[in-house]
C-alpha cells in the first residue's frame, strides 16, 4: 500500500482557519487550537444573533408605532386592531417610517384606525 501524505491538506485546512480568524486578538488568530475554537463560537454567535436582529428590529419598530400613535391619543395594540378591521395590510416596518418620515400620512392612518368598527 502506498503512504499517504497529508501536509498539503493539513496546511489548506490551517489557512482556512487562519483567514476565517484573522482580526481576532492576542493567540485567538495565532495559535490553531485557540482559533478554532474562536472561529466556532464566532459562528455559533453569528447564528444566533442573525434571528435575534430580527426580534430586535420588530420591537423598534412597535417602539416608533406606539410613540406615534400616542401623540394622537390612542394606543398601540388599538391602532393595530383597527388597521386589521378596516382592511390596512400595511407592515410594521413601513408603518414607523412613516411615523417618522411622514406624519401627515400617519395622521391618516390613525383616522382610518379610529374609524372602524370596535
Amino acid at each position: 500500500m502506498s503512504r499517504v501524505k497529508r501536509g498539503l491538506a493539513a496546511k489548506k485546512k490551517k489557512t482556512r482557519l487562519m483567514k476565517l480568524a484573522s482580526g481576532f486578538r492576542g493567540s485567538r488568530h495565532k495559535l490553531n487550537r485557540t482559533a478554532q475554537e474562536a472561529v466556532d463560537k464566532a459562528g455559533n454567535h453569528a447564528f444566533r444573533d442573525r434571528r435575534a436582529r430580527k426580534r430586535e428590529f420588530r420591537a423598534l419598530w412597535i417602539t416608533r408605532i406606539n410613540a406615534g400613535t400616542r401623540i394622537h391619543d390612542l394606543s398601540y395594540s388599538r391602532f393595530i386592531s383597527g388597521l386589521i378591521k378596516a382592511g390596512v395590510k400595511i407592515n410594521r416596518k413601513v408603518l414607523s417610517e412613516l411615523a417618522i418620515s411622514d406624519p401627515e400620512a400617519f395622521a391618516k392612518l390613525v383616522q382610518i384606525a379610529n374609524a372602524s368598527p370596535v
